[in-house]
């Protein structure tokens, strides 16, 4: 086992498991970030594997979700604000 496979099991099991926990239950504003959590992981994650694996192309993926998650952490955002009386 190199150091590379066991960062990415802790990144599954310390980051993704109660991000997924958090996301499932809750209020509309704590699966939110949830979300944000599992987004952040999830990044993570996929580049210490493209370091693991050797294939820097792979980065590409990792560097185009981190600023998509965030602007969808905005919209979401900016949805769950507008709730109130109507």
């Amino acid at each position: 086992m190199t150091g590379y496979t066991v960062c990415t099991a802790v990144l599954l099991l310390g980051g993704v498991a109660p991000a997924l926990a958090v996301a499932s239950r809750g209020t509309p504003e704590e699966r939110l970030i949830g979300l944000e959590l599992v987004s952040s992981a999830a990044v993570l994650f996929m580049l210490v594997l493209s370091q693991a694996i050797g294939q820097s192309f792979y980065l590409s993926v990792p560097l185009v979700l981190a600023p998509l998650s965030f602007a969808g952490t905005l919209v979401f955002t900016r949805l769950l604000g507008r709730r109130g009386p109507s």
